[in-house]
């Protein structure tokens, strides 16, 4: 007997009502689905859940399982939330920052007009650029002197180390001589980046200016060593201000004596207990009228790059404008390369102008500029981040002048006085701002692939630092390029430093141009020593009747060296080449009425280039002689920067 039970049909309203009433599945409840699944031969066989989420990681099975797990998270967290945010400013007071282009609509609305507008607006800045310049040129003609010469920081009447030959016969005449000079504004802060020898010390980071009044209670017939530069002299002695620059007239005094250390206007001179063969001073009583515009020309640059700031909207032309502007005031004005003439000066800055607009163009459309400025109508935030740090960088010869770190080469930092405390603050700084950017490439889910390019930036740089006979320079410019990617977000943090970057590059290549990151020893070495053999020098013979010293030296160490230099005050007074005729011994002789302490340095000769030296040796004047300390002097005829010290124009002498 069969039972047959009868399928009856329900009505869709008590059916819906049933599936509203029903209680909740219960976790062991059987799954709902089709009474049979249907496979198809060919099909391939289900992959189970857990096995699903490993296949990604198969080909990294070879690394340790921690490893792998730990790696699987951070890469997870890398990746950034499933709803990425894209950063956005929204101003703070915005009826405020939005004033300055409600303006400009209501007056001209026409798009046509706001471009007429812009380039009026550029045309009255190059022109008022162009005759404040002009006006900074005009100096006053000075009586029976004739018109100024410009002269920059560094330049001075005797060169560095033995330049001037044998007894000084190079820069002769000693005295007899004198020329009006023009100087430029902030010559207090021009130092020496090499060290350079003043008797038994060693003068680096510091303005070389040798001298000073000789009484310290008053300013009066002030003389100073001939290797003094002389704009420095100049500001130490009053004639000139450091903070407008002046003209002047400086005269050679010939051999001069005791030249004293003092403190005044903002520069503490080297003190020198002996003598030297050329001095100079400065006439008093001179009238001459000049100025450095330099602070004029940044006013007018601040102005018209804040006004074009507020009332701007377009990435474009905000980026470009400023760019151009902030580079020419920086390369004309504010921070300029050594020059003699205007026309010359103007020619060398638009001689990088032009590669320099094409990493521009770079830092615009490829390295984030573009997506950090479009949208943003947080005028004011847009001005005193972004432009404001543009400004801040590209004014580091003022702005970062206090941070004790001239170049960041491992010979400056073991030198310079601070500069790895200093180093080690600018580390956790920048760590502090690394992680603050990571954190919002994260939220904006573009983490992963910032990280790649830096990979490759950190590969490239390894490759460098792999080159046999190259070492790795950073720059500022290359600062800016390694940096500027990590900025390519909207927020306030990445608008100031984005602006401060963008100065780095402006001032880096305005000033110093595009310098190579790979050079060589000799290039990065500049003064530092080569680590030549010194002259082993014997006991010198003391005549105390005579008043002369006769030192002997034992045999180079090979046949590289032919010949031997002696360094007396800082002057060559002996260059002989063994095997000539008493080529053994150097005897040298002082007045008997001398008072005077002598400094002698020795270093051997290749041909016509002289090794290390030795550090000073002194002969006192009480005719005991202390021997030199061991190791070099840091003296040598290199320099890093060609243009760190000029000599005076022979025209002029």
């Amino acid at each position: 007997m069969s039972t047959h039970l009868e399928t009856r049909s329900v009505s869709p309203d008590i059916e819906q009502q049933r599936q509203r009433s029903s209680p909740p599945a219960h976790p062991d409840d059987p799954l709902v689905g089709p009474e049979h699944l249907d496979f198809n031969e060919d099909d391939d066989q289900p992959t189970p859940r857990f096995m699903q989420d490993q296949g990604a990681w198969k080909k990294w099975k070879w690394v340790p399982y921690p490893i792998r797990k730990y790696g699987k998270a951070a890469y997870k967290w890398m990746k950034g939330p499933q709803n990425p945010k894209t950063w956005k400013i929204d101003p703070i007071f915005p009826v405020v920052q939005h004033a300055p282009l409600r303006l400009l609509d209501k007056f001209l609305p026409n798009r046509t007009h706001q471009i007429l507008l812009y380039m009026g607006y550029v045309a009255i800045w190059v022109l008022t650029f162009a005759i404040v310049l002009w006006q900074g040129q005009v100096a006053s003609e000075v009586a029976n002197y004739g018109m100024p010469t410009d002269i920059g920081c560094g330049v001075a009447y005797w060169t560095r180390n033995n330049g001037c030959g044998i007894d000084g016969v190079n820069c002769r005449p000693f005295n007899g001589s004198s020329f009006a000079f023009r100087c430029p504004s902030n010559c207090a802060s021009y130092r020496v980046l090499n060290p350079r020898a003043v008797g038994d010390q060693e003068v680096v980071y510091a303005p070389l200016v040798v001298g000073g009044p000789p009484d310290p209670a008053n300013e009066e017939n002030p003389f100073y060593r001939g290797d003094s530069f002389i704009c420095g002299a100049a500001v130490h002695s009053g004639v000139i201000s450091n903070s407008q620059g002046g003209c002047g007239v400086v005269s050679l005094i010939g051999e001069q004596r005791d030249f004293i250390s003092t403190n005044r206007h903002g520069i503490d001179s080297i003190g020198f207990d002996s003598y030297f063969p050329l001095s100079i001073t400065f006439e008093q009583g001179i009238e001459c009228k000049a100025r450095d515009v330099r602070w004029s020309l940044l006013a007018v640059s601040v102005v018209f790059t804040t006004v074009l700031s507020l009332f701007t909207t377009s990435p474009a032309v905000f980026f470009f404008t400023i760019f151009i502007g902030i580079f020419w005031q920086v390369g004309m004005a504010s921070d300029p390369p050594s020059y003699t003439t205007i026309p010359g000066l103007f020619s060398d800055i638009l001689g990088k102008f032009l590669p320099a607009m094409f990493c521009a163009w770079v830092f615009y459309d490829k390295m984030g500029v573009r997506r950090a400025l479009r949208g943003l109508t947080a005028q004011v935030e847009k001005t005193v981040l972004w432009l404001g740090g543009c400004w801040v960088g590209a004014l580091t010869n003022y702005t970062f002048d206090f941070i004790p770190i001239q170049r960041l080469t491992a010979h400056d930092l073991d030198q310079q006085p601070g500069a790895k405390a200093a180093l080690a603050i600018i580390i956790i700084v920048l760590f502090v701002v690394v992680v603050g950017q990571v954190w919002c490439f994260r939220q904006e889910g573009r983490l992963i692939r910032y990280l790649k390019l830096y990979a490759l930036f950190l590969a490239g740089i390894i490759i460098c630092l792999a080159l046999p006979n190259l070492n790795l320079r950073i720059h500022h410019y290359v600062l800016a390029l390694l940096l500027v990617p990590g900025t390519s977000m909207q927020t306030r943090p990445s608008l100031l430093y984005q602006g401060i970057l963008i100065g780095f590059f402006i001032n880096g290549i305005a000033r110093w141009g595009f310098d190579s990151i790979l050079q060589t020893s000799g290039d990065l070495q500049g003064d530092a020593q080569l680590g030549s053999p010194l002259p082993v020098i014997l006991t010198p013979v003391i005549n105390a009747t005579l008043s002369t010293i006769t030192f002997r030296w034992n045999p180079p160490p090979g046949l590289r060296y032919d010949g031997i230099s002696v360094l007396v005050n800082d002057v060559e007074r002996y260059r002989g080449f063994f095997g000539d005729e008493g080529s053994d011994h150097f005897t040298w002789s002082r007045d008997n009425g001398s008072s005077f302490n002598e400094y002698f340095r020795f270093g051997y000769m290749s041909g016509a280039d002289s090794g290390d030296y030795t550090k000073a040796g002194v002969w006192r004047e009480d005719l005991q002689w202390v021997p030199p300390q061991p190791g070099p002097s840091r003296l040598k005829r290199r320099a890093l920067d060609p243009h760190e010290a000029e000599q005076v124009p022979r025209s002029v002498w």
